[in-house]
């Protein structure tokens, strides 16, 4: 019987190359053997169902997992809050996120990010004000992707203020533009309607976004 490192390494290599069902036919034989696989390879699967529109049937392995003796890992929240955020459940992915001290486990600035970057496109930025917040005071420091995520889902709901906060953030911490937050921000502020919105810029920014309009 191949090893487990071997049947994880072919079942990334079906989702990856889309080949849903075979990838399926595997890993419902592993599951039959009997064997005890490791989370790492449950992670593999549920991503590849989660990749493929199977949220349902992710969430109902999840569960299983849940109830076994098995150490869950982060890995495998951050995999189902970001599908249950995806497949419009809302509700269900923010109980996931309450549900993980229980599970002995701690958010990854992944599970962060991807907790801010819905909570911002839901519409709930008071929920994203304090879960960041609540992130800061826990210790976990948000990194350069995190903070450009933010700003770019605040530029797109015209959110200027806030963006503003976290453009700050960024120079506080030496971070960089990613290209694409830098697009953004020129593509928007050099437009007539939103010129006013600048003044809610650190200043660099504004000076960067007028000279290009």
């Amino acid at each position: 019987m191949p090893g487990v490192v071997t049947y994880n390494t072919i079942l990334h290599g079906l989702f990856r190359t889309r080949r849903f069902y075979e990838a399926k036919e595997l890993y419902l034989n592993m599951i039959k053997s009997g064997k005890q696989w490791s989370i790492h390879t449950y992670s593999i699967i549920l991503n590849g169902l989660c990749k493929n529109n199977c949220v349902d049937e992710a969430v109902k392995m999840f569960q299983s997992l849940c109830s076994k003796d098995l150490q869950l890992d982060i890995i495998t929240f951050n995999i189902m809050i970001d599908a249950l955020f995806k497949g419009g459940r809302k509700e269900d992915a923010m109980d996931l996120f309450a549900a993980i001290p229980a599970n002995g486990l701690v958010p990854s600035v992944v599970t962060y990010r991807l907790m801010t970057e819905n909570l911002i496109k839901e519409g709930l930025l008071d929920e994203f004000d304090g879960l960041f917040s609540a992130m800061e005071k826990s210790g976990c420091a948000p990194n350069s992707h995190m903070l450009n995520a933010i700003v770019r889902r605040l530029l797109h709901r015209d959110d200027t203020s806030r963006a503003g906060a976290y453009l700050s953030k960024l120079d506080e911490k030496n971070f960089s533009l990613e290209a694409s937050t830098t697009s953004m921000l020129i593509s928007l502020f050099s437009r007539d309607e939103y010129q006013h919105h600048s003044k809610s810029l650190p200043e660099k920014y504004r000076f960067h976004n007028e000279a290009k309009s």
